[in-house]
C-alpha cells in the first residue's frame, strides 16, 4: 500500500499534454498477441467469453471477458476477426497465460489451435484529439468507428474507445516498430509513460489491468456491463452475470473519489466503521490537481457525494 502519489515530473507533464491536446505514444512490449485458427475458433471464444464474438466480420473487433464460473474475471482482451483467423490482444503480461489457459478449454472434438505469437509483434497505442492525423501523415490507415481495424504492410490499426483511454491500438511485425515508432515521433506524437497514462485512466474513470480487471471482481462491478452480451447463449459465467443484470444483484460498482490527501491504493473503505469498499488505483490529477482514485464500493454507497473514511483517518468522496 503506497503512502503517496509523486508529483509528475516534467516530461510527464509533456506527455499528459500530449494526451489530452495533441497525441501521445504508449510503447506496450509487455502485451502481446494470441492468434486462434481452425474452424470452430469463433464459436470456441463464443462459448468462453462475455460478449457476443459470432457476427464479428472480417475489419471488426470487440472488447470481450473471460470468467471463471462465479463471473469473476479472469481475462480482458480484444478480438480482431481476421477472417481466416481470430486475433487476442490482451493486457500486459498476459499472452503467455492467455494462451495457456484457452489450450487448456479444448475439447477433444473442437477444430481450435492457440498459437502465442507476441515475438512476432509489438503493440504501442497512439491516443490524444489529434492523433488520426499522425496516422494520416506516416500513411497508416485511420478507421472510420470504435471496433473496427485496419491493415496496412500487416500492421493492424484498431480503433478502440472503451476499453482505455481513446486512441488507436498498433499491432505492428516486430522489424517494423523501431520505424513506426521514429514515425510517429517525426510527425508530433510525444512518449508517453504508463504512469502518465494511468492519470489519465482515473481521470476518466477508466478501470484498468492489474487495478480493478482483477479476480476479485466481475465484469459489471468495473464498468464493463457493456462487453457483456445479454441475449447471446451460454458461457463460463453466464448464469451469475445473467442474475446480477435480471435481479438487481451487482452489489459493488466502480466509482472515482475525491480526497484532500493522497488516497493509498489497496486501502480499505469505511463507512460507519464497516468495510465497504476498497481503492484499486490512484493518482496525484493533473486535470483536478488534487488526488484522484478509483475505488469498487458496495451500494448504497457509490452515490456521488458519499464520505467514506479510511483507517488512517482520511476521508473520501464519491464523484
Amino acid at each position: 500500500m503506497s503512502a503517496s502519489i509523486p508529483i509528475p515530473s516534467a516530461s510527464q507533464l509533456q506527455g499528459y499534454r500530449a494526451l489530452t491536446t495533441d497525441a501521445a505514444l504508449l510503447l506496450r512490449p509487455d502485451q502481446g498477441l494470441v492468434e486462434l485458427t481452425g474452424s470452430d475458433r469463433v464459436d470456441f471464444v463464443q462459448r468462453l467469453t462475455t460478449n457476443d464474438v459470432a457476427g464479428l466480420q472480417p475489419g471488426q473487433a470487440a472488447v470481450t471477458v473471460l470468467t471463471d464460473p462465479t463471473a469473476r474475471i479472469l481475462f480482458v482482451f480484444t478480438v480482431l476477426q481476421q477472417g481466416q483467423a481470430l486475433e487476442l490482444l490482451p493486457g500486459p503480461h498476459q499472452a503467455e497465460p492467455l494462451s495457456r489457459h484457452l489450450q487448456g478449454q479444448i475439447f477433444f472434438m473442437d477444430q481450435v489451435q492457440v498459437r502465442e505469437r507476441s515475438s512476432a509483434f509489438v503493440r504501442m497505442r497512439l491516443m490524444g484529439p489529434k492523433a488520426h492525423q499522425h496516422l494520416e501523415q506516416i500513411g497508416l490507415p485511420v478507421p472510420e468507428a470504435h471496433g473496427r481495424f485496419l491493415e496496412e504492410d500487416d500492421v493492424r490499426v484498431v480503433r478502440e474507445e472503451r476499453l482505455e483511454v481513446p486512441g488507436f491500438e498498433l499491432v505492428v511485425p516486430r522489424e517494423r516498430a523501431e520505424g513506426i515508432a521514429q514515425a510517429l515521433a517525426r510527425a508530433g506524437a510525444s512518449p508517453v509513460d504508463p504512469p502518465t497514462y494511468a492519470i489519465r485512466r482515473v481521470e476518466l474513470g477508466l478501470g484498468g489491468y492489474g487495478h480493478e480487471f482483477i479476480a476479485d471482481y466481475t465484469p459489471l462491478e468495473v464498468g464493463l456491463a457493456w462487453a457483456c452480451s445479454e441475449h447471446k447463449g451460454c458461457y463460463t459465467g453466464q448464469e451469475v452475470i445473467a442474475r446480477q443484470i435480471t435481479y438487481d444483484k451487482i452489489t459493488r460498482r466502480l466509482v472515482q473519489l475525491h480526497g484532500p490527501e493522497p488516497l493509498p491504493e489497496g486501502a480499505d473503505l469505511l463507512a460507519q466503521g464497516r468495510k465497504v469498499g476498497r481503492i484499486t488505483s490512484s493518482v496525484h490529477s493533473l486535470e483536478r490537481e488534487g488526488p484522484l482514485a478509483l475505488a469498487v464500493v458496495r451500494r448504497p454507497h457509490h452515490a456521488p457525494g458519499t464520505r467514506l473514511a479510511l483507517a488512517n483517518g482520511l476521508e473520501a468522496t464519491v464523484a
